[in-house]
């Protein structure tokens, strides 16, 4: 029994990773002379969070919006986040916790972001009863793509070499004496020039040099791309974890060829008053907004 369990289990990721690479395949690609891109990730139900972050964008006077994934997860108002999301951003991907709303059994989370997923997928997925925009929203964050490759930029939720699951961190480009590890060459073979990450919800930025900088050691905030390749993981929104409670998103200038980190405060407590109205939701997932950990 246990292995059959195991069999269905991995077979649900497969069927969803095998959906999710393929939809990537066919992503349009428009070609824009001159953009300011806001690029977001990691909202994680947290509509308080997004909408200071959207607030911040329109400030910030961006030509458009995109969207790395994990809209779902963890947080009290998955439906206006995906509402707004849709709303407001030109193109969204999909993250590991909005792919598991359709797993049968969501693999690799521990016991609160379980219970997160399956509260969500309660309150997302429709009945034959239900209105149909309710239809029209799960079927829209059942078709997400994986990745989407504009020129030579990649957008991948996760990494460049695995787009939904793997994560990107600062220890992966730590020299340890041996030059570069193995995991940080191949996820550079997988870029062209350019790649945008979140899933980890730590930012940063790593050249070829393989050193990894964090934003609050740029001048401004500000980095301007070298020659050569380049990853940027953008961070979260709505569950940052760099101890910094400050949602966390980027803008990339693509003439300038400058990448903007933005700290966005917003209103915890309210937030976390959200939270509390949900009880299937862990205190630990609204407690930790606090410090950004």
């Amino acid at each position: 029994m246990a292995g059959s369990l195991q069999f269905q289990k991995n077979n649900s990721l497969r069927i969803v990773l095998k959906s999710r690479l393929h939809s990537a395949a066919v992503m349009p690609y428009v070609r824009f002379p001159h953009m300011r891109r806001a690029i977001i990730s990691d909202i994680h139900g947290n509509w308080v969070a997004l909408e200071a972050a959207l607030a911040d964008c329109d400030g910030q006077k961006v030509d458009e919006i995109v969207c790395l994934g994990d809209i779902c997860g963890y947080g009290p108002d998955p439906i206006q986040c995906i509402d707004r999301a849709r709303s407001r951003c030109a193109w969204v991907l999909c993250g590991n916790h909005d792919a598991a709303l359709f797993m049968s059994a969501p693999i690799g989370f521990n016991k609160y972001a379980k219970d997160a997923i399956e509260w969500q997928r309660s309150v997302l997925k429709p009945a034959w009863f239900s209105w149909p925009s309710t239809k029209r929203r799960w079927h829209w964050l059942e078709g997400l793509p994986a990745s989407r490759t504009d020129g030579d930029v990649l957008y991948v939720h996760a990494s460049p070499r695995d787009p939904l699951m793997e994560y990107v961190e600062e220890g992966d480009f730590a020299d340890m004496g041996f030059g570069p590890s193995q995991k940080a060459l191949e996820i550079f073979e997988k870029i062209t020039r350019l790649s945008f990450c979140g899933h980890s919800h730590r930012p940063g930025v790593v050249a070829e040099d393989y050193r990894w900088i964090k934003p609050h050691e740029l001048p401004d905030l500000r980095y301007t791309l070298l020659p050569g390749k380049t990853l940027v993981n953008v961070g979260s929104v709505g569950q940052p974890r760099d101890s910094n409670p400050n949602g966390c998103y980027v803008i990339y200038d693509n003439t300038e060829n400058t990448i903007t980190f933005r700290r966005v405060p917003y209103d915890i407590k309210k937030a976390q008053e959200r939270f509390a109205r949900v009880p299937q939701l862990s205190e630990r997932l609204s407690k930790r907004l606090e410090t950004g950990s």
